[in-house]
């Protein structure tokens, strides 16, 4: 039988280890618009990006129809150019899923036609960790809030049985 003691060193990893998976945000890029040609130029993917904020092991998701866009990480002079020459990695498939595993400025181009010089096209700057907060208090994303408070709400539960079973 396991002891209480136990129990408890186990119910606190496992908290531990949520609350550590729980940092990692998938972006859906665009949100509902999806990755398409923008309607209003390349302002719509920019002004999404500036609303964001991306941490290496974060999670970029391209929505898109296959064989109508395609996404390709490229260099930023390919980015500024638009050019598709040699990208850096490229997903044809929609949706498609990149996972951001290093820091620093990333730019991301849709290949087809003249989509990227249409505004089909996102840089984003990714840092190394969550930032500390500042003393702006600035609203939490709709998307990030729900899962940080199930995450703290099912944290506070296995913390409360432990102390439970402790007593």
């Amino acid at each position: 039988m396991v002891s209480k003691m136990n129990m408890l060193v186990l119910m606190v990893f496992l908290g531990a280890t949520i609350q550590g998976c729980s940092a990692q945000t998938s972006h859906v890029v665009g949100d509902s618009l999806g990755w398409v040609i923008p309607p209003g130029g390349p302002i719509a993917y920019s002004t999404w990006a500036g609303n964001q904020t991306f941490v290496v092991g974060d999670t970029l998701v391209f929505t898109f129809t296959t064989g109508a866009h395609d996404v390709a990480e490229v260099t930023k002079a390919a980015y500024d150019g638009c050019s598709s020459t040699s990208p850096i990695s490229l997903q044809t498939t929609g949706p498609a899923s990149i996972r951001l595993n290093q820091s620093g400025e990333h730019f991301y181009i849709c290949t087809i036609g003249s989509h990227c010089s249409l505004g089909q096209k996102l840089a984003i700057n990714v840092t190394a960790t969550t930032p500390s907060p500042t003393g702006s208090a600035t609203p939490p994303t709709p998307g990030n809030s729900a899962a940080s408070l199930s995450v703290t709400g099912l944290f506070s539960w296995m913390l409360s049985v432990a102390v439970v079973l402790l007593y």
